[in-house]
């Protein structure tokens, strides 16, 4: 067992603010445990900055057991969570069930599920089966068709009694924790002070429990990135001076370098043994 559980994470709550980050492979991975986050998480926008789709609606179950397992197999510390793909558990509680177990098997310390009221009997279902479960309401990508685009949450008092209402539902179903996303800072304070559960915030403010951000957003592999985020790097960029400065060294002649092959120091040597590799060439 990896030295941060569910259990360590809800216990987090009010003492330590809990630092998440999404990662999609093995060295990814191992750099994020290196680094000392609490929770790695394969989340669904791999579909997006992993495989260039406009949307995550199109990542399949096979895609987040593949990036689930790579994961997986580098972390030591920190909580491996995985997210429930769009179509893997909304239209029937017994595949959601099934897939989850899929994830599990794959690695996963816990599953997260996009939703909250309306997805409590699956949460409950799962957490007694003994697979832990973070909820996500606010800003949900995977319906973000109905909700009209990727938008700030938590405007309206229907949206806050909508995202109270789905984080009460999660805690009272078992869930360890719950995502905030995109929801307005107020909206996610109130939220945070209203559960005893860990509220992770992603474009939500300050007054939350912890943060998530995508990989490839806070390292600036991208130039756009949302609003929210905070480029703490601009990794991005130095890839693309490193592979100019590589092209230009290799038109020019210039690569590789001495150091960089070996060659027979002894030239009569050399050439004797081509000699007869010639030879037996010719004898077939």
């Amino acid at each position: 067992m990896r030295e941060v559980t569910p259990k360590k994470i809800r216990e987090m709550k009010g003492k330590e603010k809990i630092a998440m980050v999404t990662a999609y492979d093995y060295p990814s991975a191992l750099i994020a445990d290196k680094a000392g986050m609490d929770i790695i998480f394969i989340g669904d926008s791999l579909g997006m900055v992993v495989y260039g789709e406009p949307n995550t609606l199109n990542v399949s179950m096979e895609q987040m057991i593949f990036h689930t397992r790579a994961v997986s197999r580098a972390v030591k510390r920190a909580l491996v969570l995985a997210d429930m793909p769009f179509g893997s558990y909304e239209i029937d509680t017994d595949e959601g069930l099934r897939n989850a177990v899929r994830l599990i098997q794959a690695g996963a310390d816990a599953v997260k599920i996009e939703g909250g009221h309306d997805r409590r009997k699956l949460v409950r279902k799962l957490v007694r089966m003994g697979i832990p479960v973070m909820g996500h309401t606010g800003l949900t990508p995977q319906r973000y068709l109905r909700l009209g685009g990727y938008r700030l949450m938590g405007e309206t008092e229907e949206e806050i009694e909508e995202i109270l209402r789905d984080a009460r539902a999660l805690e009272k179903a078992g869930a360890f924790a719950v995502v905030l996303e995109f929801t307005l800072a107020d909206v996610a304070r109130l939220v945070t002070e209203e559960i005893s559960i860990p509220t992770i915030g992603i474009g939500s403010g300050p007054w939350v429990d912890g943060q998530v951000l995508v990989w490839h957003d806070l390292l600036g592999i991208y130039e756009e990135v949302p609003p929210f985020v905070k480029k703490y790097a601009d990794i991005g960029g130095m890839i693309r001076l490193a592979l100019e400065s590589y092209r230009e060294e290799v038109k020019a002649g210039e690569f590789p370098a001495k150091e960089h092959y070996w060659e027979f120091l002894d030239k009569d040597d050399f050439r004797r043994k081509v000699q007869k590799a010639l030879e037996r060439l010719e004898d077939d």
